[in-house]
């Protein structure tokens, strides 16, 4: 199986797996590493945290359905995890967690001189996003964002 149809699987098998425990698929990726082959599960929760406990539910399950389709042929590692705290955002779903929050912008090439910026999240849409800097209303161009994410050092 090719790691695109094996992505596709493992979202449509495993979301409702994960949706039993109050939980949401992040992401998932199938990456070679030095220790081998690593199937690693992003589960998050609209509202809290994710803890150990949620991993090691969610990872037993997970677990179980992949012995029962058996879609990897070479020998792997599975990890369940939070997509942590500094994560670039990846989708629509991150921007609305992140409403009203400080989050950290690098551009692609810089705008005014500047390279990246930091400010409060206010809207988006599909094009833009809106930033609060300094008490000013600021608009940003999605497509000049190389990456986002929430700001750790607020």
């Amino acid at each position: 199986m090719n790691k695109n149809d094996l992505l596709k699987l493992c979202w449509s098998k495993f979301e409702p797996i994960v949706l039993n425990f109050n939980v949401f698929l992040d992401d998932i990726e199938y990456v070679k590493e030095p220790k081998g082959n690593v199937l690693r599960i992003f589960i998050d929760k609209e509202n809290g945290t994710i803890d150990i406990d949620d991993c090691e539910k969610a990872s037993k399950k997970i677990s179980e359905k992949l012995d029962e389709l058996d879609p990897i042929s070479e020998a792997y590692y599975l990890e369940v995890s939070s997509p942590g705290i500094d994560r670039p955002f990846r989708n629509d779903r991150d921007f609305v967690k992140n409403i009203g929050e400080v989050v950290e912008i690098k551009f692609y090439a810089p705008i005014d001189g500047k390279k990246e910026i930091e400010g409060k999240l206010i809207s988006f849409d599909k094009n833009q996003i809106e930033l609060e800097i300094d008490s000013k209303a600021i608009i940003v161009d999605r497509k000049k964002i190389a990456t986002i994410r929430l700001s750790i050092f607020k």
